[in-house]
């Protein structure tokens, strides 16, 4: 049985010797979780991921089977092994709660601890941010792009592994999906499943209707009819209406719905819409399926399409448009005597540079409870907003600005404190919740649109940005 333990960058090992070697294992150090750019071009992205972030941390150790195997690699010292074999994690997390709207550059996570167990963790860290968030981001839009339609997440299949179909649909409901067709992920995370049938269990029988039949007898009481094997107009629709009228309604039950999964999707809705209710079948629901998105979705949309609801597939478990994140983990600090002083990254690329130190970040509210910005204080920094507060835009530093009439909330709160996790568990409903509640009530609707979405300013107090520049002067000598 694998350890997930193991899950990490091979450099995160031979580091992690060298620091051993030199002694400095026990060093406190900082480092920062963040992403650079919003996915598709969009105005925000969804935090998700931590509750696999946790459950890793809660089991990090190294069994004699990995310790055996990192032995046979004939590169780290007798002495480093041993020291993994009793290594738990024993350093401090700190995070946006899951489920939270974020934006480019602010620090989503922050993990202070030993140096060995900050450098040990990374991978980990990135693999469950950067998958899960792509993940729910885009389900969001496809969400969004529904309009209030239901959408079902179908995308197994067509997911990267086992892991990607299980926590991808994790995501998906994170991201506003109604139900998953993935049946472990409705098992684990408590998500309605759905789904229907398969064209190969029509083509089993010797005819459509006979197929139907059998269907609707086993599930009178939701009977959702695959109508596009052989002919969506001439032998599917008329079909599944005469299993309303011979099978189902004889049983004082109703069709459920249709489901369409090829051709124009827009004109047969519309088709198989007239013909359904001709029939007194207005209560049957059309679903459409087959390589869906928040684009293809919005076109049909616009088209007039009959479609009450949508299985949407790879293009959501792949993200498929934009299938990396990009969250990066780099170092913030290194104590110091006692004190942690910041480190910085430069670049020749003004958006790697990074932001030092420990540090608090806040999001800034307008009287009205729209979130209007991000604010990045130094750690020991106390917020007043009672009356005017200037701050500085990085990107126009020479700028006077002011928060009037604000309020603001600290987005990030310890999850792990010396290695053992304080945050309490949350059920995936809660999260999905919170998501949704953040973009009706606080998100502007300008951030939210498709096509160049309102930026979300990230701010930095005075002192902070001071900070900042003092550090790039001093690494630039």
């Amino acid at each position: 049985m694998r350890n997930l333990s193991m899950m990490m960058d091979f450099y995160e090992l031979t580091m992690s010797n060298g620091y051993f070697q030199e002694q400095d294992k026990d060093r406190l150090v900082a480092f920062d979780v963040f992403y650079r750019r919003n996915p598709d071009g969009g105005g925000f992205a969804i935090f998700a991921g931590l509750e696999q972030i946790l459950d890793y941390i809660r089991d990090l150790h190294f069994t004699k089977e990995d310790i055996d195997y990192l032995s046979s690699l004939n590169i780290f010292a007798e002495e480093f092994l041993n020291y993994l074999e009793n290594f738990k994690f024993q350093g401090d997390i700190y995070s946006f709660p899951e489920g939270t709207i974020m934006y480019p550059n602010e620090p989503i996570m922050t993990a202070v601890a030993p140096l060995i167990d900050a450098q040990l963790i990374e991978t980990a860290i990135l693999t469950e941010i950067n998958h899960q968030s792509l993940v729910a981001t885009k389900a969001r839009r496809i969400v969004k792009a529904a309009a209030g339609r239901s959408v079902s997440d179908f995308g197994a299949r067509r997911a990267h592994n086992m892991d990607a179909a299980i926590y991808g649909s994790r995501a998906c409901y994170i991201g506003g999906v109604d139900s998953t067709a993935t049946v472990i992920a409705g098992q684990m995370f408590q998500i309605p499943v759905s789904g229907t049938m398969a064209h190969s269990f029509i083509m089993y029988y010797k005819d459509e209707f006979t197929a139907f039949r059998k269907y609707a007898e086993t599930y009178p009481d939701a009977t959702v009819l695959l109508v596009d094997t052989y002919d969506v107009l001439k032998s599917g629709i008329p079909n599944a209406i005469r299993i309303a009228k011979e099978i189902l309604e004889p049983m004082g039950k109703r069709l459920k719905g249709v489901r369409l999964d090829s051709g124009d999707l827009a004109y047969l809705s519309k088709k198989a819409r007239k013909m359904l209710d001709a029939a007194g079948l207005q209560d049957c629901i059309i679903i459409a399926s087959n390589s869906l998105d928040e684009y293809t979705i919005s076109s049909l949309i616009n088209q007039g399409a009959r479609i009450d609801s949508f299985g949407v597939g790879e293009r959501m478990i792949t993200a498929k448009s934009e299938p990396v994140f990009g969250a990066v983990y780099k170092i913030a600090g290194v104590q110091e005597d006692g004190v942690m002083k910041p480190r910085i990254k430069i670049s020749e690329n003004v958006e790697k540079i990074t932001n030092p130190g420990l540090k608090k970040v806040y999001r800034i509210y307008d009287k009205n409870g729209k979130a209007i910005a991000d604010l990045i204080t130094k750690a020991d920094e106390e917020l007043d907003l009672s009356k005017s507060y200037r701050y500085v835009d990085p990107g126009e530093p020479w700028k006077l600005r002011y928060f009037e009439n604000c309020t603001a909330k600290l987005l990030m709160r310890q999850v792990v404190s010396t290695g053992k996790v304080v945050e309490p568990e949350h059920n995936l409903q809660e999260i999905a919740d919170y998501v949704r509640d953040q973009l009706s009530n606080e998100i502007w609707e300008e951030e939210q649109r498709f096509e160049n979405p309102h930026i979300h300013y990230l701010n930095m107090s005075p002192d902070y940005y001071e900070m900042k520049m003092d550090l790039l002067k001093e690494v630039s000598k």
